[in-house]
């Protein structure tokens, strides 16, 4: 029995370093893999914020006139009256005010 426990070490220890060292399986493509499974999930999250965002400004321009209008006036790059059009360094126009 003496004799066993230092092959089943050994067996033990043979497969550990061929699962850390294995390029193609393994501990290392296991820890690749949960890496970019977290950036994915990253990366959803902020497209589903974005479209949450969206969900918001199609339904204000659908129910709100004056979100309606703004949108209208900011895509002609028109101005009410009263109103100065400031480009900024983007060279989207916004309105200013008076």
């Amino acid at each position: 029995m003496r004799r066993e426990i230092p092959i089943a070490l050994a067996i033990v220890a043979s497969a550990l370093t061929v699962a850390v060292l294995d390029g193609e399986t393994g501990i290392r493509t296991w820890l690749e893999t949960r890496r970019d499974l977290a950036t994915a999930q990253k990366r959803v999250a902020e497209l589903e914020g974005r479209v949450e965002a969206r969900e918001g400004e199609t339904a204000a321009l659908r129910t709100d006139p004056l979100a309606l209008e703004r949108a209208i006036r900011e895509d002609l790059r028109l101005a009410r009256p009263g109103e100065t059009i400031v480009r900024g360094l983007s060279g989207t126009p916004r309105p200013a005010t008076r």
